[in-house]
C-alpha cells in the first residue's frame, strides 16, 4: 500500500495489462467471427462482451443461444462455468481490505481468469499499489476484449465461408502463458502438475467445468500440506 502522493513507486496497471491484451485481441476477435456467424447482430455480439465479458461463458451463450436453448438452462450453465471466480474473488480480497468498498462492486465485474493470474502475480511481489493499479489493469483488459469483439463482428460480415481462420489455439496458448508467469520453484510446479493432472482425471466423472472448481481446491490444500511439509523438514 502507498500514502497519498507517493504515486510513482505504485504498479503500472498499463504495463500489467499489455500480455492480456495481446491474447484478447485473436480470442476476442474469433469471438466476433463466431457470434455473427452464429446469427448475431454486430450490436449483439459487442453487448455481450460490454456486460457480460466473460470470455469462455460467451462462446458458450452464443452456442446455446442459437440452438434456442431456455433462459434457465443458460444461466445455470453460465453460473456453473464461472464458479471459479468465486475462488479468483476469495484470493484478491486480501488485498483490497484498505481500497474504499465503494469501489469493490465496481472492480469485481472486471475479475476475469486473466486479470486475476496478473494481479496476483503483481500484488504477491508489491505492496505499493492503489486502487488506480486495479483500474488500469482491469480496464485496460476490458476495452481490448470490448474492441476486439467489435473487429472479429465487424470482419465477419466480410468474411465468407468457414469461421475458422487458425484462432482454436489462442485461449489455451495465453492461459499456458499466464500459468507460467506465477510458476517459480519446485512447490508451485508440483502442485501445478498436480492440479492439471486431476481436473483432466476429474474432467471424465464430474459433469460440467466442475472439475476445475475442484481440482483448484485440492490442489490449494495440497500447496497448504507441502508447504508444512517442507517446513518440518
Amino acid at each position: 500500500m502507498i500514502v497519498d502522493g507517493d504515486v510513482r513507486k505504485s504498479i503500472n496497471g498499463v504495463k500489467s495489462a499489455l500480455p492480456i491484451v495481446l491474447g484478447y485481441l485473436p480470442i476476442g476477435f474469433a469471438y466476433g467471427l463466431v457470434g455473427v456467424k452464429s446469427g448475431f447482430t454486430i450490436s449483439q455480439v459487442v453487448a455481450l462482451s460490454l456486460f457480460v465479458y466473460a470470455g469462455s461463458a460467451q462462446f458458450i451463450a452464443i452456442s446455446l443461444l442459437s440452438a434456442g436453448t431456455n433462459i434457465v438452462t443458460l444461466v445455470s450453465t453460465i453460473f456453473i462455468v464461472n464458479l471459479r471466480h468465486f475462488l479468483y474473488s476469495t484470493s484478491l480480497s486480501q488485498y483490497m481490505k484498505h481500497i474504499s468498498r465503494k469501489h469493490i462492486p465496481i472492480l469485481s465485474f472486471f475479475i476475469t481468469d486473466e486479470t486475476y493470474a496478473v494481479a496476483i502475480t503483481d500484488l504477491q511481489t508489491n505492496s505499493e499499489y492503489t486502487e488506480g493499479y486495479f483500474y488500469q489493469l482491469f480496464l485496460t483488459s476490458y476495452t481490448a476484449w470490448v474492441f476486439a469483439s467489435f473487429l472479429g463482428a465487424v470482419s465477419a460480415t466480410l468474411i465468407g465461408g468457414s469461421i475458422n481462420v487458425g484462432l482454436d489455439f489462442a485461449l489455451p496458448a495465453m492461459y499456458i502463458a499466464l500459468l507460467l508467469m506465477q510458476i517459480s520453484g519446485y512447490k508451485k510446479v508440483f502442485i501445478s502438475v498436480f492440479s492439471g493432472l486431476l481436473s483432466i482425471t476429474l474432467m471424465f466423472v464430474l459433469p460440467g467445468n466442475t472439475n476445475v472448481i475442484v481440482a483448484a481446491l485440492i490442489g490449494a490444500g495440497m500447496g497448504v500440506l507441502v508447504d508444512k511439509w517442507v517446513r518440518n523438514l
